[in-house]
């Protein structure tokens, strides 16, 4: 008993004396960052002498070797926990629905994460947690202070569940520190990103919090929709630099000690072509229509659009034929160059890589196609789109920002790091223990 209780007191030494070395973390997530947007900046005509700042002052990584599938949810949820979505159980964007009656909801409750995450190692310290827009954080008790992503008509009745899904009195208390309403914020544009930065600044002066997460969106919105590398997508990276210059400055001013890291959960690439599986799906007998409605009646085998690739789910995976069937179909497709397939895997590659586990194939698709929804007429349409992710994380073009300051923080460049990695190193600066992490500190 006397050895147990040495014990018990050398632990509680090395975590006090872990906590006085800690600094709190700042991480901001400006989706869809292209590394090099930042490290070559001058070259590209981008004027981010705030951004460019974290390159002279502190680390960062040419880029950042992200999960499968290269969307958002998935890799914001792998920058928050260390691990992949095999693991961390956010498959994708938008939750599989067969039959299409979800209105197309997202991953957007905390519930569905299956590991420990950097808000509940903090919060179970006793210090501060807070959050503004990060997704899947809806509904985590371990966030003090949360104001999380989530909309559902994009009507003004958002506002109304985004304030009953935040922490109680938080959104009326951010309105009268800034005297920005709520429904300011919920534009996908750089005025939307503008509110969600102020009400971020005003958080995190209020409550000093020992870790908090950002989420800032324009940027992916604008690139989807006009393309990376445009001169509108140039004017709103512009326009966030400005917003992370104040946040910055703000949150040093809170807190002199504070390590801010900036990140990102893909990059992009421009598109022309929309490849619409579904359609093929139907025409092979795999998913069968209503004839009057259009709609999936029933189905054997499908799709689920993950934008630059697709997952492909098997209504019953023992199933041999079917899975036969299917690989019949994927393979026939893919060696027509005109199908926009670059890759077809298997179950087996596809837990190696650590993407989903519902996934009995999952395809991915030349740079320049994307994943589309139509259930019937032609496989390949003119695209919707001019941008996207969602890719093999081997496409280059897929890579995502890291770059990190502070006290504590020495000037080095990284090299290429992988997403994983991300969460550890931020435990480790804050003194606190994520064991479910498979990353290591890179530093």
């Amino acid at each position: 008993m006397r050895h147990r209780a040495t014990l018990t007191y050398l632990f509680a030494a090395l975590f006090v004396a872990a906590a006085a070395e800690a600094n709190p973390v700042l991480m901001i997530s400006i989706d869809g960052l292209r590394p090099a947007d930042v490290i070559d900046a001058q070259a590209r005509g981008l004027k981010v002498p705030n951004l460019r700042a974290f390159l002279a002052e502190g680390a960062y990584a040419s880029g950042v070797r992200n999960m499968l599938p290269t969307v958002t949810y998935p890799n914001h949820t792998t920058l928050v926990t260390g691990v992949a979505p095999a693991l961390h159980g956010i498959s994708d964007n938008t939750t599989f629905d067969p039959y299409r009656k979800n209105l197309g909801g997202w991953y957007w409750y905390s519930s569905d994460i299956k590991v420990p995450t950097l808000w509940d190692a903090v919060h179970a310290t006793h210090q501060v947690t807070a959050s503004v827009a990060w997704p899947v954080s809806a509904g985590n008790p371990s966030i003090d202070y949360d104001l999380p992503e989530y909309w559902r008509a994009l009507t003004l009745d958002d506002i109304k569940l985004i304030a009953a899904l935040s922490t109680p009195g938080l959104v009326a208390a951010l309105q009268k520190d800034t005297g920005i309403p709520l429904a300011a914020a919920l534009q996908e544009n750089a005025a939307g990103d503008a509110v969600r930065a102020r009400y971020s600044e005003a958080l995190f002066a209020r409550v000093h919090p020992e870790f908090m997460t950002v989420h800032l969106a324009s940027l992916d919105a604008i690139q989807h929709h006009d393309g990376p590398g445009t001169p509108t997508a140039h004017a709103t990276l512009e326009q966030i630099d400005g917003m992370v210059g104040s946040l910055v400055a703000t949150a040093r001013k809170a807190e002199p000690d504070v390590d801010i890291a900036i990140v990102s959960d893909h990059g992009f690439a421009a598109v022309d072509k929309q490849v619409n599986l579904p359609a093929a799906f139907a025409a092979a007998g795999l998913i069968a229509l209503d004839p009057v409605k259009h709609t999936v009646a029933a189905w054997d085998a499908m799709p689920w659009n993950a934008d630059g690739s697709a997952i492909v789910v098997l209504a019953h995976p023992e199933d041999q034929a079917v899975q036969a069937k299917v690989a019949a179909l994927l393979a026939r497709l893919a060696a027509d160059p005109a199908s926009g397939i670059a890759k077809v895997i298997g179950k087996k590659e596809i837990a190696a890589r650590g993407g989903a586990t519902e996934a009995a194939f999952w395809v991915d698709f030349k740079i320049g196609y994307y994943s589309g929804d139509n259930l019937e007429g032609p496989l390949v349409t003119p695209a919707a789109q001019k941008g996207t992710h969602g890719y093999f994380p081997d496409h280059p073009e897929m890579r995502a920002t890291f770059m990190i300051a502070g006290p504590g923080i020495a000037k080095k460049a990284l090299g290429e790091i992988d997403m994983r990695d991300i969460a550890p190193t931020l435990a480790k600066l804050m003194g606190v223990p994520l064991p479910s992490a498979t990353g290591k500190p890179l530093f």
